[in-house]
């Protein structure tokens, strides 16, 4: 994806078919495993006793006199920590609805209660992230280059300035990688991980991949394919970059993706389709984008995607390209694989 930025690909790349990438945005302006810890405590508002440090995935180590309390972090971050307890003040990214209610991203948050910092691609208030006296900054990175995602080229140097930043990367390893680095960033926030709530959910999302590792093994004939919708296009990507892809091909998931070659174009994450060609690989079951910014699979009004056999046979499923890096949000993207793996005819 380092290649696609430099290229000026924007993020539309990205996004489209399978990395991440604030599509929404981008269409409207167009028209080392190190788990690292510190702190105890069960919360970032009660000051905790000692210095607290966190090597992030920049190789970039942290250091505070005392645990965050003002945290600032990109939404589907501060959703993860969320679910461990974990608190922020300000979040940046998609966050509300056009209607003012919980984006897909923000997962269980209480998203009235958030100072918003920017909910499109590009937008990041820096004087209001000023005014939270932020003591760090958290977000994800989806290229080698250690890219803080959704915190725009334009501010970066402004922002940087204001607090340091916490860098998790959802960039060409498996997703129980992330999940793992976000576990131990939660720990080292102060979060209480043997929380029943906290357990219970680990212990779920394992049951869940063990349940989607006999379902693809059962049936391997069985072709997926993971797609994203535009107004202009349909992008299917490739399994290579992406956390929640790499681990399902890990699991014995049969997926049909572009080849190489075509690939490389994109940096290695997509190919992009007209709607004439969306038929140009065969699937039995297709996952799609969940992300408010693109289109929903009941929106979609082409022709071409509504004669597909998968869509004929009511074999589509939500797809998370930008997952919560939380055990207990993980859980059904995986379940649902199973269940359609499970379920599915085929029929390509």
């Amino acid at each position: 994806m380092s290649n696609a930025r430099a290229a000026h690909l924007t993020r539309r790349g990205i996004l489209a078919a399978g990395g991440a990438l604030g599509l929404g945005a981008v269409l409207a302006a167009c028209g080392d495993d190190d788990k690292s810890g510190g702190s105890s405590g069960k919360g970032t508002t009660a000051a905790d006793s000692g210095p607290w440090s966190f090597k992030d995935d920049r190789g970039t180590t942290v250091k505070l006199d005392k645990a965050p309390a003002n945290i600032v972090a990109f939404v589907g971050v501060a959703a993860a920590l969320h679910d461990y307890g974990v608190e922020v003040k300000g979040v940046f990214g998609p966050t509300t609805t056009k209607d003012g209610k919980a984006d897909v991203q923000a997962g269980d948050m209480d998203v009235s209660k958030l100072t918003v910092l920017g909910n499109a691609w590009g937008q990041f208030n820096v004087e209001k992230y000023a005014a939270l006296a932020p003591d760090v900054l958290i977000t994800t990175m989806f290229d080698a280059a250690g890219t803080l995602w959704y915190v725009p080229d334009e501010s970066k140097d402004k922002i940087a300035k204001l607090a340091p930043s916490v860098g998790i990367s959802a960039y060409d390893r498996q997703l129980t990688v992330p999940l793992q680095r976000v576990w131990a960033l939660a720990e080292s926030l102060g979060a209480d991980l043997t929380a029943s709530k906290v357990v219970d959910a680990k212990k779920r999302f394992e049951a869940a991949s063990t349940r989607l590792r006999a379902a693809a093994k059962a049936h391997p004939d069985i072709k997926v394919l993971a797609g994203s919708a535009a107004q202009s296009l349909f992008y299917v990507s490739g399994t290579n970059l992406s956390v929640d892809l790499e681990y399902f091909k890990a699991l014995g998931v049969n997926f049909v993706e572009p080849s190489a070659s075509v690939l490389k174009k994109s940096g290695g994450w997509y190919e992009d389709l007209s709607w004439e060609n969306v038929d140009k690989y065969p699937a039995d079951v297709i996952m799609m984008d969940d992300r408010s910014a693109t289109i929903q699979p009941a929106d979609i009004t082409e022709a071409t995607w509504k004669k597909l056999p998968a869509v004929q046979a009511g074999q589509v499923i939500a797809r998370s390209p930008e997952p919560i890096f939380s055990y207990d949000k993980c859980v059904a993207m995986v379940e649902n694989l199973a269940k359609a793996l499970e379920t599915a005819k085929k029929v390509s």
